[in-house]
């Protein structure tokens, strides 16, 4: 089983993902006229009014929270301490390009998932690729695809990822037996996730932002007290980048292809713009301006959050502490708890592990929200079939706990590419839409007006909509 995990993960990742990713980036940043830099300032204006919402959505701004959740896990602690010593400090520069061409990707995948969404038999807004694959597309074979991929990377697999975190951090900080802290968390995520999509919104509201600040918050005082050492982490990320730092020696391509591969695979698993994650939470919201392309405003906000601020915090403590050691056995979130320490003393460990908690454990629910909308996509909506569902995640809970984690990750990057292709490829065909939206979008904005969707503008799409979301928007 391993071997046949390998031989994928050299596949997607060795050549087609890594391809895929960067082309896709390139080409909506191209159609949509550099939108994450022409619009930056926007993206912010837009969360001014976020956290409006109606009985059928929650707010774009508990959608941000939501996706955040899912993307804030151990991508950002443990995965950028993965890439750093599988990458050498040019992952990181890998890391940042993918966010930046990312969140153009971000905006085309969750302007769709707003323009197909639909209500499920609760009155609950549902959508996300599944449902733009069947709707706009007319190919819901593709959309079956992507959700039984969906159900096994996020609610199976990631949970393992991020309860693995969870344990191994309390295993460092405090000793804990894993199998005790798979306890735990199987009952603190069980409470939540049978309490349904709106119970982990507001979760993930509160949660959220509160653990994100106190994190930068530590990061910018550790980079405060070593301010001096900033310039020649940032040189070394830009140069182990382009092979300078190795440039005398035979193994200039492979230290390069490495850090690659490594800083996309991490930056992916991280943010994840064009995995096709994030747009299930921001189908699920009420958006405002009343518009599918605010909330591609809003997501893509999340991906610069993620990887420019939260991962980079992550950069900054382990490089300024000295405890970086290239190929070296200590990975992971020990080696991001070993860095913390050094620096604040012996509750860094503690910081580390009771942060990774809030991170990894704000992802399990997210990530099952994700699964939860598309197996009712599947046509799962009966209770029984959703309970079972719960039961088997709350089960991969604890396998993840006492897993062994490079299987884990192994597992996670496999599930998380197929998921990727699948996706990129429906946004890809998707593209004369998006353009459409945003072009729309900006239009109205520039007159001065609240952009507001107005289906009767694109009779092209009157029969994919769903009767009744959009039918009312525009007076």
């Amino acid at each position: 089983m391993s071997s046949q995990i390998t031989f994928l993960n050299d596949l997607l990742w060795g050549s087609v993902l890594i391809y895929l990713l960067i082309g896709v980036g390139i080409y909506f940043t191209y159609r949509l006229s550099f939108i994450q830099f022409r619009h930056f300032g926007h993206m912010f204006k837009v969360m001014k009014n976020s956290r409006k919402s109606d009985s059928a959505g929650i707010s774009s701004f508990q959608a941000l929270c939501t996706s955040l959740a899912a993307r804030v896990g151990t991508g950002n602690m443990a995965g950028v301490a993965v890439a750093l010593t599988l990458g050498g400090p040019g992952a990181i520069f890998w890391m940042w390009l993918i966010a930046m061409l990312g969140m153009a990707t971000a905006f085309a995948e969750s302007a769709l998932a707003q323009l197909y969404k639909t209500r499920d038999d609760d009155g609950n807004y549902r959508g996300g690729p599944a449902y733009y694959m069947e709707k706009g597309l007319g190919m819901r074979w593709m959309g079956v695809m992507f959700s039984v991929f969906l159900i096994i990377a996020f609610g199976l697999v990631f949970n393992s990822v991020q309860a693995n975190s969870i344990s191994q951090a309390a295993l460092v900080a405090f000793g804990w037996s894993p199998i005790y802290v798979g306890i735990g968390l199987v009952i603190m995520t069980g409470v939540i996730i049978f309490g349904g999509l709106r119970t982990i919104a507001r979760t993930a509201e509160i949660l959220v932002p509160a653990m994100a600040l106190c994190y930068l918050l530590l990061a910018l005082y550790i980079m405060a007290i070593n301010i001096e050492k900033l310039p020649d982490i940032i040189m070394m990320i830009f140069r182990s980048a382009f092979g300078l730092e190795e440039a005398a020696s035979g193994a200039l391509g492979y230290t390069i292809a490495q850090g690659m591969i490594n800083g996309l695979k991490r930056g992916l698993f991280s943010n994840e713009a064009g995995m096709g994650s994030a747009p299930n939470a921001a189908a699920s919201a009420t958006p405002y301006p009343p518009h599918p392309a605010s909330q591609g405003y809003v997501q893509m906000l999340g991906v610069f959050m993620d990887t420019m601020v939260i991962c980079s915090s992550t950069v900054a403590i382990i490089l300024m502490s000295g405890e970086y050691v290239p190929h070296s056995e200590v990975t992971g979130i020990e080696l991001t708890q070993r860095a913390l320490s050094s620096q604040v003393g012996d509750w860094g460990s503690v910081f580390i592990a009771v942060a990774i908690f809030f991170f990894a454990f704000t992802s399990l629910i997210a990530n099952y929200s994700y699964a939860e909308t598309n197996l009712i996509f599947l046509e799962h909506n009966h209770k029984i079939g959703l309970n079972i569902f719960r039961v088997v995640v709350l089960f991969m809970v604890m396998f993840g706990a006492l897993a062994d984690l490079p299987t884990v990750w192994a597992m996670a990057d496999v599930s998380m590419g197929m998921m990727a292709l699948i996706n990129l490829v429906a946004i890809v065909l998707l593209s004369g839409t998006v353009v459409k939206l945003a072009t729309d979008y900006n239009k109205q904005l520039s007159l001065g007006k609240v952009p507001t969707f107005d289906r009767n503008d694109y009779p092209e799409l009157h029969a994919q909509l769903e009767e009744g979301i959009w039918d009312k928007q525009k007076s």
